[in-house]
């Protein structure tokens, strides 16, 4: 929808409209993102995570939430509808591979929403952890106690949350400094050769607005793939990200024209292209991407010490892997 600056303000957003504005010579000079939590009255977080999402556009281009916005500058951003019921504290199973007073460092399960968001409340990490901290609920966002990266609902493994808002900070900072180690393995379909690093930029995706795609205007994005082990018409890939874009490297893959094995956004029809029907059920059997966070290594926020860990494929990821490995499997 078009909107003139003077009457967004009271459109309502509930729906997550795309609205589209123009910036006046009097807001020349504002910070984007503080132009649009004016101009659309609603939160600054939340206009925050719509750019930090690439969900804001200027003259076709993702920028940054700290960008000058100009006059004749026309933005156009996509809002999250906004949650406003409070977290509930829910006593779910935690999967905790270490904990002191600073951090928590936890293996997400596959199927788990890591916060709240429009038509999910209940059964989230956030609910999880809202229980485990009790009334210790660190950073400013309620319905993301501790939370400073996200993995999406069907990807599995590892995460690391904050317990203090010292160690959020610090965390954010490490995470916006590119220098925590994200190590994913994803199985993928065809036959990779070798190494290599896409360098391709992400943005949502304007005509399937659910879907990410590759985008000369979007927000950069880096993945770095190594093949692990070949099984006739898949590749292993031990995949580690630069960046944390939205789907990244679900994304990227398709974008080599390798998606990952089962992923019902991305796939390009490839899961019903495989030929043996062991392997066909499997993945319909697996019924998420064949995507598991396997290595994260950060700083700790209180000692200063490496903190490096690992984790191995779930079962439900194993099972699927052994229908491929009938096939001749071909180390790299």
């Amino acid at each position: 929808m078009d909107a003139d600056p003077s009457t967004v303000s009271a459109l309502d957003l509930s729906a997550a409209e795309t609205v589209l504005c123009r910036v006046p010579e009097a807001s020349a000079g504002l910070r984007l993102d503080v132009f649009l939590a004016e101009v659309l009255a609603v939160s600054r977080a939340r206009i925050q995570r719509a750019i930090a999402d690439g969900e804001v556009r200027v003259n076709g281009q993702v920028r940054r939430a700290s960008y000058r916005v100009g006059p004749g500058d026309e933005i156009e951003a996509d809002v999250p509808a906004p949650v406003t019921t409070d977290l509930v504290p829910e006593d779910l199973p935690l999967t905790i591979r270490f904990e002191d007073e600073a951090i928590l460092v936890l293996e997400k399960p596959a199927g788990q929403v890591v916060h709240p968001a429009a038509g999910v409340m209940h059964g989230t990490l956030a609910n999880a952890l809202a229980f485990h901290f009790g009334h210790q609920r660190p950073g400013a966002e309620p319905l993301r106690p501790g939370i400073v990266h996200r993995l999406d609902r069907d990807t599995s493994g590892l995460m690391v949350v904050a317990k203090t808002d010292a160690a959020l900070e610090h965390l954010a900072g490490q995470f916006r400094a590119r220098t925590v180690e994200k190590g994913y393995l994803a199985l993928v379909h065809g036959d990779v050769v070798g190494t290599g690093t896409i360098d391709a930029p992400i943005a949502r995706d304007r005509k399937h607005r659910l879907k990410m795609t590759v985008d000369p205007g979007g927000r950069p994005a880096r993945s770095h793939y190594v093949v692990r082990q070949r099984f006739g018409p898949v590749t292993l890939l031990e995949v580690r990200i630069e960046t944390g874009r939205t789907h990244q490297i679900r994304v990227h893959c398709a974008h080599i024209r390798h998606p990952v094995v089962g992923d019902p956004l991305y796939g390009l029809g490839c899961d019903r292209q495989l030929r043996h029907p062991s392997q066909r059920q499997a993945v319909e059997r697996l019924g998420r991407q064949f995507l598991h966070a396997a290595h994260l290594a950060f700083v700790h926020p209180v000692s200063a010490q490496p903190m490096r860990f690992v984790s191995p494929l779930p079962p439900d990821l194993q099972g699927c892997l052994v229908a491929f490995a009938g096939s001749e499997a071909r180390l790299a």
